[in-house]
């Protein structure tokens, strides 16, 4: 099976087409574009039938390419991981590939390719996309993001950026790994875990000085919400967890205006 980037352009993908009927062609373009090239394509000269059109996207439905679909087989093809830059065929390896296809001919080719990648298929359909490309950025884009406001944090003490980054990603490094080997209900740890309201107020009070962005103040309470509840869980005795929840949302306003001043 051959593949062809819609980066290489229009032409190029055109003339492949001509060489191969057992060639899908992959439209590895930003997801606001998937639909305007397709249309593109199927307004451009004769492409076979049998040629199969995939978009890359973790979030589009096989509609992004309804241009293509009155003639040819569409699919999905979106491995589950974060590409910042391109890289080797490994990082393929042991990853969870998310497909989808108009037909079962196309779906098990597309479920074949992923496994000789060295990946794990799984088949997300139309229905399941966005909840699934959600789980994806909470897991990927977010982990960034609160990385980022940590390194901020550390970056306020004085530490250079290199020595935040080193120190709190080994840290998370090692949260991620447990959750691979225990799951996120017993890889919890920390203050709410172990129902330290104390610390908690400690917490947002250092938050909350120097008129520092209340967002970081928010975001603090919201996940502490969230990991309450997985603390409950993991067996946090309900007057622990009761003391944690009131340190966490008492003064939410007196804290705001402390922190403007």
């Amino acid at each position: 099976m051959r593949s062809v980037s819609a980066r290489t352009g229009l032409a190029q993908a055109v003339h492949a087409l001509k060489s191969s009927a057992t060639t899908i062609v992959f439209l590895t373009v930003p997801d606001s574009a998937v639909t305007g090239v397709a249309s593109r394509l199927a307004s451009g000269p004769p492409i076979p039938a049998v040629v199969a059109f995939v978009h890359a996207s973790g979030a589009l439905e096989l509609g992004a390419l309804a241009p293509l679909a009155g003639l040819h087989r569409v699919g999905s093809f979106h491995p589950l991981r974060s590409f910042p830059e391109p890289g080797p065929p490994d990082s393929f390896r042991n990853i969870v590939i998310a497909v989808d296809a108009s037909s079962p001919s196309l779906l098990r080719v597309l479920n074949r390719l992923a496994r000789d990648l060295g990946a794990k298929p799984r088949r997300v359909d139309d229905s399941q996309r966005a909840l699934y490309h959600a789980a994806a950025v909470f897991a990927s884009n977010y982990v960034v993001a609160l990385v980022g406001v940590a390194i901020g944090l550390l970056e306020q003490l004085g530490w250079t950026e290199k020595d935040a980054i080193k120190g709190l990603t080994t840290l998370a490094d090692g949260a991620v790994a447990n959750v691979a080997k225990r799951g996120s209900t017993a890889a919890l740890t920390g203050p709410i875990r172990r129902g330290d309201a104390e610390t908690v107020r400690r917490h947002l009070t250092a938050l909350a000085k120097g008129g520092r962005n209340t967002r970081r103040i928010d975001l603090y309470r919201m996940l502490g919400e969230v990991a309450l509840e997985i603390a409950k869980e993991a067996g946090l005795e309900p007057v622990a967890a009761g003391q944690t929840r009131r340190a966490l949302t008492r003064k939410v306003a007196a804290t705001r205006r402390r922190s403007r001043q």
